[in-house]
């Protein structure tokens, strides 16, 4: 099954369960209201959203210098980076490290977008490694088999009640307990094996490239727990994950946390790298990951560089209509997904397998208005629709529909036919891409022209 009869399959499944989309729409009009209260805190947005552009920016532009500048940094310090071309080489890599580690607690594993985009986890599953989820969102979706959703609500396809069913079989949880009871029992069931974990392995949110550091954040404080006492810490990264300095870190990790969650600041972050001779806690060994997969494509399209910008905030998921109504992290083929997804995907993955994802946007243009590094992405995904043509990757029946389309319009006497041909003519074009379960609207009788020369008077 080709990608794309994937994506429409996926798609279709979601958009008909009506309840799944009140509840996810729900969410993301809490998540949208959180953001709107919490950017009212800074005395100057635009500002502070064009200092981070132009932060990332001179980071784009000079990627090469600013990744060597980091792997020296960390090397200095007594830190080791290993550099992955894809998600196969990474995975295989990180469980290299792993085996060599050769400690007897399984390691522990604290997901984030990249570890989810490359499939750590089921890697390690099927190498029979089986790590401990310190997060409590990856733990539900483990205990049903589910896979990440996405970056703001990472848990959202799991339910409330299957949940607890759930855990009622694997850790004797009580079918009667709240949120926060259930909560508390998942804590009480990976804390000690997080305990004991000797390997940590993590995402990171920034790396910070003149002193060689990783910021991780969290807002529970459980899910690295563990990171004052494992012996060896694999940070894995994207190579876009780059800051320049320590200098802009305040100010990336408040756009984060406002765009993302709401919130004025993380309850808890975490500035970690190899540790110093005179420290007294913290990993003897200290290794980074850094994950191209497709990223160097991104960087070589000169228009569409930008989009390297992205901090993986979510804001622009929560107001795109088209990702509310339909997205997903799996249903966008287990990359990137939203608005900024549409744009990178099909230039890491290339035009031929995943250019259809830019088709799927209807280009009101809030994606852009609300993303905190600036990134104009509804015309980020035009110019990928641009590229498609220039390739001559468009379908012949695609440019046959549309030309028909551009005649009829340019016709006044074509406009002005009988309605009956007007609505043949429209479901031939249309109704493949309308979907099976939405009714094509009937055109009205009459054309505004015909109308108006009618109210008027005039033949």
């Amino acid at each position: 099954m080709r990608q794309e009869e994937i994506f429409s399959n996926s798609v279709s499944k979601r958009i008909a369960d009506l309840s799944f989309r009140m509840r996810l729409s729900d969410s993301y009009d809490s998540l949208d209201l959180r953001r709107k209260r919490a950017v009212r805190l800074y005395q100057n947005l635009e500002l502070a959203r064009q200092r981070a552009a132009y932060a990332k920016w001179k980071v784009n532009e000079n990627l090469d210098k600013f990744l060597i500048d980091f792997e020296a940094s960390v090397i200095r310090k007594g830190g080791k980076v290993i550099w992955a071309s894809d998600a196969n080489l990474a995975c295989s890599e990180i469980y290299q490290l792993v085996q060599r580690a050769g400690y007897k607690s399984a390691p522990s594993l604290y997901s984030s977008p990249i570890l989810a985009e490359i499939g750590l986890h089921a890697f390690l599953k099927s190498k029979n490694s089986n790590p401990v989820l310190s997060s409590i969102s990856d733990y539900i979706l483990q205990e049903q088999n589910l896979p990440h959703f996405s970056t703001q609500i990472p848990s959202a396809n799991a339910t409330f009640s299957d949940t607890k069913k759930r855990l009622n079989h694997s850790i004797r949880h009580t079918l009667d307990a709240d949120s926060a009871e259930m909560v508390s029992d998942i804590r009480n069931e990976i804390r000690p094996q997080l305990l004991k974990s000797e390997l940590a392995i993590t995402g990171a949110q920034f790396l910070i490239a003149d002193s060689g550091q990783v910021t991780l954040v969290d807002n529970s404080g459980g899910g690295l727990l563990n990171l004052a006492f494992v012996k060896s810490h694999i940070v894995v990264a994207g190579i876009d994950q780059l800051i320049p300095s320590i200098n802009e870190l305040e100010l990336f990790l408040s756009l984060h946390a406002t765009h993302s969650k709401g919130q004025s600041a993380y309850r808890f972050t975490t500035i970690t790298g190899p540790g110093e001779r005179d420290d007294l806690d913290g990993p003897a060994e200290f290794y980074v990951v850094l994950v191209d997969n497709g990223r160097s494509n991104v960087l070589a399209a000169s228009d569409q560089r930008q989009a390297l910008a992205c901090i993986d905030c979510g804001a622009c998921n929560s107001v795109c209509p088209v990702y509310r109504l339909a997205g997903s992290d799996d249903g966008f083929l287990g990359n990137q997904a939203g608005p900024i997804g549409l744009v990178v995907q099909p230039l890491k993955a290339g035009f031929e397998k995943q250019g259809f994802l830019s088709d799927h946007s209807t280009f009101c243009g809030r994606c852009s208005s609300v993303c905190p590094v600036n990134i104009d992405i509804h015309n980020q995904i035009i110019r990928n629709r641009r590229d498609q043509v220039s390739q001559g990757l468009i379908g012949a029946g695609d440019k046959l529909a549309w030309f028909s389309w551009v005649k009829l319009m340019m016709n006044r006497k074509n406009m002005n036919r009988q309605t009956t041909v007007r609505n043949f003519s429209f479901r031939a074009l249309f109704k493949k891409d309308f979907g099976e379960r939405r009714e094509l609207p009937k055109i009205a009788d009459k054309t505004f022209n015909e109308w108006w020369r009618e109210k008027n008077g005039i033949k």
